[in-house]
């Protein structure tokens, strides 16, 4: 018989059970039945075992060990004294410390070793430990299994606890790489002492639970691969309900708790285990697992004790009498008993298999080369070849390979633990993670399989800002984590169209946002039309002006034998009123849909009536200086008042911005453009002034010749009053030089059709300063006062004032 050592940890202690550890005990002696079943495998050999039972943390680890080696009660190195029975390899858990201990020891005789716990790449290590092979999938994938998790709910800010050791340690460098690769955040970071004392338990325990039920994380990740924190914390939350979800890497043994309420802290958890296939049989061999079948099983006694009321032996828990017929564990309470294969228990049932495959084609090997098999002269060491080579599909289909280089990252069940009311104790699978499955398909999930820790009535959420809602963006607190920021609202034709939104986006031009700022809209094309109110008020000016002018006109034209229409040359008049009359109608360009036709004649047209108009009042201004300053005629005087010299002021004067308009038309002539930012959600169609310099040259132009004809009239107001029109032209060039003075700074100051619309204005208020300033007097004498208008008045006033002059 060849023999499998298996060393567990906590089995039993004076009669005190851990169910946990007794499971890992019915999965071993389960792989050895089946295997001295199989026909196939190591035939006309049989396996036994041996269970060395090591206390958590004792200070004998290493005696117990090498005692075992020399088969003695006492430890003597270097000396064995075994029985008959060899044993071949031993399988050790379910802590790396004490598998890392028996291995040093171990590898100094290169004896085989598999351990069953967590997988660890420092037991990996080939030049520390040689003859050690571990039987777990790798967990290289876990931290993204954890974060996937995170990113299907939502949550982006929660707390870590783990423990102080190296393995650990790389879980946290792996968790945080994730972390801050898919923008997350870690409330708080706790390392827990790898073992507890008295003192550090009463000093860690308050700390612990302050730090949690202080954050504001509402999701809690524990790793722990010693179940010392799952000692630590099922003892100090065993009365406190923390409002926490946990997500933890292994199943935690909760059956050891004491139920003081229906409320349970670790209701809800959820748990990271390997995905494995149940072994069949299993179940059937647990339930039929009984003391009449294993009389020398002393873990029995204690359960028939405990829960059949049978009579026990305490020093050996053996069981005596008063015991019901026909009782197995298949009767424990379903809330005590996990009758599934756990991970470890799996793990322990795959070692065994791995050790009877290795032996199964070590013995072949012999057979080719010897005629006859002895395992007697199996030398131990040689077994270390074939279990580093062991490639095989265990009952399920799994694949079981102990080469570290060969093994793939393991597949996740996703469990979630029930215990309410407590005492249910029933782990759901509700999902799965697949590291080889194609991105964005690795996590499954049931969300509706789902119970949530007590206080949670729907899906917990774990953040440290509520997130921004489309139309704002996140904003960062200073001298907090990412995940804390504050929600602003998206700038002037900004849109962000998708929670949380790190920045906002701008719309096109072509395009504006929404009130919501959530969505860019198609810009409506528009203009200063007629039917818009403005467009229609500006028309109404127009045409009301055209005919109040052309009606002055008329009144001039029906009088024009009285001496108010002669004076002050009346063919000037005539020029000035047909001007203004169209000036009047000049803002008609500027309304309606621009082309390019009316781009350039808006400013073309504007400029030249408005030079023809004040060069007619610049020629009137001197004519009234000439017949009124000039007291003593001279020959030139004479010649100039004679021949009208002052007319010829109006070509000069037009033939000048006739010269610059034709610069500005040759060099950058006005155009249609578009202004997309003055009007909220349209896009304006207006003209381009083209050059600026130009168009201010025009202007500069036009003031020159108002400023002009503003001197000569005020140098003329002091001279007779009848019929002189100089206080008229002083004024009437002192509202036009303020009307375009005022309008510059204005025009600059809007935008859009108000611009438009401001041009226009001051074409009518210019035109209307000269209207009436200059000829609303005269109307008034003409149609009002007739005895005014008359020679005999003006002679009166000749007589009593002096000689008047009078040019027609």
């Amino acid at each position: 018989m060849l023999c499998i050592i298996c060393i567990n940890i906590d089995i039993s202690v004076f009669c005190r059970l851990n169910l946990r550890s007794y499971q890992l005990i019915l999965a071993f002696t389960f792989a050895i039945e089946e295997i001295n079943r199989d026909p196939h495998l190591l035939p006309n050999t049989s396996l036994g075992f041996d269970v060395i039972n090591i206390n958590k943390g004792g200070d004998y680890m290493l005696n117990e060990v090498t005692g075992w080696l020399t088969g003695m009660n006492k430890s003597i190195p270097n000396y064995t004294c075994k029985p008959k029975h060899k044993a071949v390899a031993i399988i050790t858990g379910s802590y790396w410390t004490t598998t890392a201990g028996i291995g040093t020891l171990l590898q100094l005789y290169k004896y085989p070793q598999i351990s069953f716990g967590l997988f660890d790449t420092f037991l990996s290590d080939r030049s520390q430990f040689p003859s050690l092979y571990q039987i777990a999938t790798k967990d290289t994938s876990l931290s993204l299994g954890i974060i996937s998790l995170m990113l299907h709910f939502r949550w982006n800010w929660v707390g870590l606890i783990l423990l102080d050791n190296h393995k650990a340690i790389q879980i946290l460098s792996d968790f945080r790489a994730e972390i801050y690769r898919n923008k997350l955040c870690i409330a708080f970071v706790k390392i827990m002492p790898e073992s507890f004392t008295f003192e550090n338990y009463d000093k860690e325990s308050p700390e612990t639970l302050k730090l949690i039920m202080a954050s504001s994380a509402n999701v809690v990740i524990v790793y722990d691969d010693t179940q010392s924190l799952h000692v630590l914390m099922l003892n100090f939350m065993e009365l406190i309900i923390t409002w926490k979800v946990w997500v933890m890497n292994s199943q935690w043994d909760v059956n050891s708790g004491i139920d003081y309420f229906m409320f349970d802290s670790f209701h809800g958890s959820l748990f990271f285990a390997h995905h494995h296939n149940e072994i069949p049989n299993f179940r059937k061999y647990v339930e039929s697992y009984n003391p009449t079948k294993y009389p020398k099983d002393p873990i029995l006694g204690f359960l028939w004790n405990k829960y059949f009321n049978c009579s026990i032996s305490k020093p050996d828990c053996k069981i005596l009498d008063n015991c019901l017929p026909n009782v197995s564990l298949k009767l424990l309470p379903a809330n005590s008993w996990i009758m599934k294969m756990p991970e470890e228990s799996y793990n322990i049932y795959n070692s065994v298999y791995a050790v009877a495959h290795s032996l199964h084609e070590m013995t072949v090997k012999e057979i080719q080369f010897q005629s006859h098999q002895n395992f007697d002269n199996i030398n131990i060491w040689e077994l270390n070849t074939f279990l580093k080579n062991v490639n095989f599909k265990n009952g399920v289909g799994d694949q079981i390979v102990l080469d570290t280089q060969r093994k793939l990252d393991g597949e996740y069940d996703i469990l979630n633990f029930w215990n309410f009311p407590k005492g249910l104790r029933q782990n759901m699978k509700v999902g799965s993670f697949s590291p080889k499955a194609p991105q964005g398909q690795q996590l499954v999930l049931s969300d509706s399989m789902i119970q949530w820790a007590i206080g949670f009535m729907e899906l917990p959420r774990s953040v440290c800002s509520e997130s921004c809602v489309p139309g704002f963006r996140k904003s960062s607190q200073e001298g907090k984590a990412d995940c804390c920021y504050d929600c602003t609202p998206c700038g002037d034709n900004e849109i962000s169209n998708e929670t949380d939104a790190d920045s906002c986006m701008k719309c096109p031009e072509s395009h504006y946002a929404n009130i919501q700022r959530n969505y860019c809209l198609q810009k409506s094309a528009t203009f200063l039309a007629y039917e818009d109110t403005l467009g229609m008020a500006l028309t109404c000016m127009a045409l009301g002006f055209f005919v109040l002018t052309a009606g002055i006109l008329g009144v001039f034209v029906k009088h024009h034998h009285t001496p108010i229409v002669k004076a002050n040359n009346q063919s000037l008049t005539y020029i000035l009123l047909v001007t203004l009359t169209f000036c009047f109608l000049c803002p008609l360009l500027f309304i309606g849909n621009p082309n390019p036709a009316t781009c350039i004649l808006q400013q073309s047209t504007f400029g030249l009536l408005f030079t023809v108009a004040l060069s007619t009042v610049l020629a009137k201004t001197v004519t009234v200086v000439l017949a009124f300053k000039v007291t003593v005629p001279g020959r030139i005087v004479r010649w100039l008042m004679i021949s009208k010299a002052p007319n010829f002021i109006i070509p000069i004067g037009t033939t000048i911005q006739l010269a610059l308009t034709g610069i500005w038309l040759g060099t950058s002539p006005p155009f249609v453009d578009s202004d997309a930012h003055s009007e909220h959600g349209h896009i304006i169609i207006l003209c381009n002034k083209g050059s600026v310099v130009a168009f201010h040259c025009v202007l500069g132009y036009l003031c020159c010749l108002a400023l002009g004809s503003y001197v000569m009239a005020y140098f003329s107001m002091k001279l007779p009053d009848t019929f002189n029109e100089a206080k008229f032209l002083t004024f009437s060039m002192l509202m036009f030089c303020s009307v375009w003075v005022t309008f510059l700074p204005v025009y600059h100051s809007t935008k859009g059709k108000v611009m438009v619309a401001m041009e226009a204005f001051s074409v009518f208020v210019s035109s209307a300063a000269l209207l009436g300033c200059i000829f609303v007097p005269k109307c008034y004498i003409i149609l009002l006062r007739p005895d005014r208008n008359s020679f005999h008045c003006v002679r009166h006033k000749a007589h009593s004032r002096g000689k008047v002059h009078l040019s027609n």
